[in-house]
Formats: structure tokens, sequence, C-alpha cells
């Protein structure tokens, strides 16, 4: 594949200037909120009108990332011919998130009494206390720690078992009678990003890191006339362990918060909550239908700690899987790639994706051609076929 632009579209310097201005109002508004969360603001990349281009890609970050999250990538997709837009997930602009980023929670008729009762515990009251308050790294109770949580809280409170049955079924009819929740703020959000490249010409395509990568799933499925392709990296459609699931759905209702990646951060556990909550909805049969008509590359990893490998796996042959025009790759156990593998400077369970490079390369061809070389993957070496991803700093 060559780096020609058959395919091009060219935006009018009007076109340009009125997205320009719909996307700059907005970032206005998110610098000018009280509330904003430094460096979160959302950014873009356009050529110069009369420039022939592929189309524009909007990028979605992962959950408690910011919009700078996956540069490289917009970098290199720029430097061959697309626009950019890299957005945000809905609220992570704000602080602090227990106020402003997305939740499930209880009712406060039920909320208020649990909590009065988790804050009169001395054992969780114990546990939150022994939590570093400024950790080097992102933090997450154990296994053991998830089950024992959840035990403590089923015993002072046996009527968790009842409510909690509400959340973790995808579909339960109880559960508006227990919770509330602005999950779908993702997908709304993401529709206004969306929105402000109307008078755009030529393809939008959307792509994703693990929440990123449901939102994109979503917003490609409630608007599959307007994109054409989406690839979703590591997508967030349902938590990786039961253990962790029912921990996050019982101990996020009540307050109990994980500290961020971000050191000096925290996000409640409802926050995670929000996120799986949509996935169960991304996964709904009716955006199941309008996905199998939207071209999608999934790419996952064997060395997962956040995402669900069968859930996703299902997802993508309940698509239609690679009859339908879709694509699919795995990295192995012995790849040593980790859940954020297309953020190339990061580390995870101490693994880092050392084929990040191939991995934008791939990505490019897909968005140009609708295909992927495996074999190019897990490799090092680059496909000399295509566009050279430079290295980190070049």
């Amino acid at each position: 594949m060559t780096t020609n632009l058959l395919n091009a579209v060219t935006p009018t310097r009007e076109q340009i200037q009125h997205t320009q201005s719909r996307i700059d109002a907005y970032i206005q508004s998110v610098e000018a909120n009280p509330n904003f969360r430094p460096g979160s603001t959302p950014y873009y990349g356009f050529h110069e009108a009369g420039q022939p281009i592929q189309g524009t890609v909007i990028i979605f970050h992962g959950f408690s990332a910011k919009p700078t999250q996956l540069k490289a990538l917009s970098d290199y997709l720029f430097a061959n011919g697309f626009n950019y837009y890299q957005a945000n997930l809905a609220h992570h602009t704000l602080q602090p998130p227990a106020k402003y980023w997305c939740q499930v929670d209880l009712k406060p008729e039920i909320l208020n009494p649990l909590r009065e009762k988790v804050r009169q515990d001395p054992v969780l009251l114990e546990y939150v206390r022994s939590l570093p308050e400024n950790p080097v790294q992102f933090l997450r109770p154990s296994t053991m720690q998830q089950i024992g949580i959840v035990s403590r809280l089923l015993l002072i409170e046996p009527r968790l078992g009842e409510i909690v049955a509400a959340i973790e079924k995808d579909y339960h009819r109880n559960f508006s009678r227990y919770y509330i929740s602005n999950h779908m703020d993702y997908l709304r959000d993401a529709q206004e990003r969306l929105a402000e490249l109307d008078q755009m010409p030529g393809p939008i395509y959307v792509i994703g890191l693990s929440v990123g990568g449901a939102i994109a799933l979503g917003l490609a499925a409630a608007q599959p006339k307007r994109v054409s392709k989406v690839v979703a990296y590591a997508p967030l459609l349902k938590l990786y362990e039961p253990a962790t699931e029912r921990y996050i759905n019982l101990a996020g209702p009540l307050d109990i918060a994980e500290k961020s990646w971000s050191p000096g951060e925290s996000f409640p556990v409802g926050a995670l909550t929000a996120a799986a909550k949509y996935g169960a909805f991304v996964r709904e049969s009716q955006n199941i239908r309008a996905l199998r008509q939207v071209p999608t590359l999934m790419v996952l990893t064997e060395n997962e700690d956040a995402a669900h490998i069968p859930t996703n796996i299902k997802f993508f042959n309940d698509i239609g899987g690679v009859s339908r025009g879709h694509r699919f790759y795995m990295y192995s156990q012995s790849d040593l790639v980790p859940h954020p593998f297309a953020e190339p400077n990061v580390k995870s369970q101490g693994m880092t994706n050392r084929f990040w490079q191939s991995l934008y390369q791939e990505t490019l061809r897909f968005l140009k051609t609708g295909e992927i070389q495996p074999a190019n993957m897990n490799t090092v070496e680059q496909d000399s076929n295509l566009p050279i991803v430079p290295g980190l700093g070049v």
C-alpha cells in the first residue's frame, strides 16, 4: 500500500473554518469552567484548505486519561493524510471525578443509610485509612482484598445481595428501582463531538482505547451512516474478572474510591461501574445490528486486566466477524502486551507494547483499505510497504 490519496476529498476554507469554530467554542467552554481539569483540553489537527485528505479521525482516550494519551497515533495519521480530533470522554475535563465523572449510584433513600453503616464500620474504615494518599501508580485492591470487601459489605447490609443483582444482569428490570446513573452521557457527549464535524466532507473514522473503545463502538452504532470505520483497542465491554466485577458493583455505590493512574487523583469506584454499564449498552442487540454495516477493527491482548476477553470475542462474532468485513487481532500472552497497548510509552503490569509502531501501521492500513496484515502486528520490524512510524520524540 502506498500513501496516495486516490479516494481523497478536499475541504474548502469555509468548511474548515466552520468546523474549527464549533470545536473552538467547545474548547473555550471547557477551559472556562472553574472545575476544569488541567491538561484535559481536547485538540485537533486539520490540513490547510485546498489540501486533499483521506478523512477525519475522532480519537477517544481511555478511562481517567486525557486527549494527549494517543498523540503519537494522531501525529502519524495526520502525516499520512488524515485530519484528527482528539476528543475527551464525557466529563473527564472536570474535577473532582467524584462530583463530575459518569457514575452509577444508589438512590439517596437507599444510599444514605448504607453509607452511614459503612462509615460506622471499623473494619472498612481502617481499610480506607490504610490506602496511600499519593501512590506512585494506579492502585486497586488485590483479588483477595476485593472478595473480603464484598463479604464485609454483605455482612453489614444483607440487602446488598438483592440490590447488586439488579446491576449484575445487563437488562434487570429493577435497575432503575435502586440506581441512578448517567453512563449514557458517554454516548451523548460523543455524539456532540461528532456533530461538530457536520460540515467536514469525506469519511469519518472513530478510534478508541479501553472505555474509549467502547465509546467508539457505541458512536458508530448510533451513527452508522456517518461513521465509515471504527477501530477499538481493548474495548471495555465487560469487566475482565467476575470477582472484580462484583467488587466494583458493590463498592462503587458506597463511595469507596480508587487511586487514579495520575498521581494525586482518585475516582469513585462507581465511575468504573458506569463504564461497565455503558459497555453493556454497547452490547445490546440494536447496536450489534447497526455495527454489522460498519467495518470494525478490534485488537485485544491475552494479558488483559480490564476488559473481559470472551465477551469481546463474542461481540466481534455477533457483529458478523470477518465475513462482514470486520478484522480482529489478539496479542498472545507471550507477546507481553498489556491492556493499554495503544499508548507507546505506558507500562502496565510490568509490560509495555514494543509493537506499537506496527499497530499504528495496521491501523492506517485498515482505515485506508479495510484490511490488516496480522504478520506485521507482533513484530518490531515495520512493514516497508507502509509509511514508517517514527519513534517517540522523533
